[in-house]
């Protein structure tokens, strides 16, 4: 999903003629953090969304201590770019408060269906499977739209005049693309086919099948559930699929979601110390 992938070998040091010949150390901190993150492996797992994570937090933990020198005051203000990033600092913030409102609320039907679970009261479970589902789905369309909206936002651009407003742009284009991609993740795939959601729940039958690393490493944990849930659901098939499997999946999502809510409050935190730095500079 990473939009920014194509211009991976893109130098990002600063040559503009207000700034120094050498660059500043933090300078070259801001560029090694977001080459990093831009090289880094497509977010398809779990895990590497949560490394992505950790390194939003990195980047923007030196863009905070790179908004507060003195050359970067100067190279804002004199090209009339700090508004335009300003406002872009506040749709990130949109965005990651979005992301954790649908984690939490994402965590919230998780633990209900959990308790659902442990009861087992027979017919009283596919209403509780067909209250997560009808959750799911509203869900999707929320996380859909704000994917549309995020698309028309992370088009507009910033005066290519400005190498360092530049720099400050590509940062939050590589947040935007991560928190993308993290949705995705949660949203899930369609599934668009028999063949492929019995794929899935063929998986989910072998109780006694011993999962290779690769098949942890690719595992979409939010799919498993998904795809277990509709089995169920499904009237030909809702005893393929043994309740302890289901709640199973759902303990490998409830680390999962607990994983990122911590990685993005972290990434929140900084993300309002990145606007704050801003505000001051529009003010200076």
């Amino acid at each position: 999903m990473d939009s920014f992938a194509a211009n991976s070998k893109k130098s990002f040091h600063i040559r503009s003629n207000s700034l120094p010949s050498k660059p500043h150390p933090v300078v070259d901190e801001v560029n090694e953090n977001l080459c990093r993150l831009k090289a880094s492996e497509a977010t398809s797992s779990s895990s590497s969304l949560c490394q992505k994570l950790d390194g939003l937090q990195d980047l923007h933990d030196s863009i905070d201590k790179l908004l507060l020198l003195p050359l970067t005051h100067q190279a804002l203000v004199d090209n009339k770019s700090v508004d335009n990033l300003l406002e872009g600092s506040l749709k990130i913030l949109d965005v990651c408060a979005l992301a954790k409102d649908v984690l939490s609320q994402m965590k919230e039907s998780e633990h209900e269906l959990e308790s659902a679970l442990r009861r087992r009261r027979g017919d009283d479970i596919l209403v509780d499977v067909q209250k997560y589902m009808n959750s799911r789905k509203m869900m999707k369309k929320a996380i859909h739209k704000a994917l549309r909206s995020m698309e028309r936002t992370s088009s507009q651009k910033v005066d290519e005049n400005s190498e360092m407003a530049s720099l400050l742009k590509e940062a939050e284009v590589v947040t935007y693309s991560t928190i993308e991609s993290l949705l995705c993740f949660i949203a899930g795939p369609k599934l668009p086919s028999k063949m492929s959601r019995w794929s899935l729940v063929s998986k989910l039958i072998q109780p006694k099948r011993v999962a290779s690393k690769e098949d942890e490493a690719n595992g979409n944990e939010v799919e498993m559930v998904d795809v277990a849930l509709y089995s169920i659901n499904n009237q030909k098939s809702h005893f393929l699929v043994q309740v302890e499997d289901v709640q199973n999946s759902l303990k490998k999502l409830e680390s999962c979601i607990h994983d990122f809510e911590e990685d993005l409050e972290s990434l929140y935190r900084c993300l309002i110390k990145n606007r704050v730095a801003f505000l001051n500079i529009l003010n200076y």
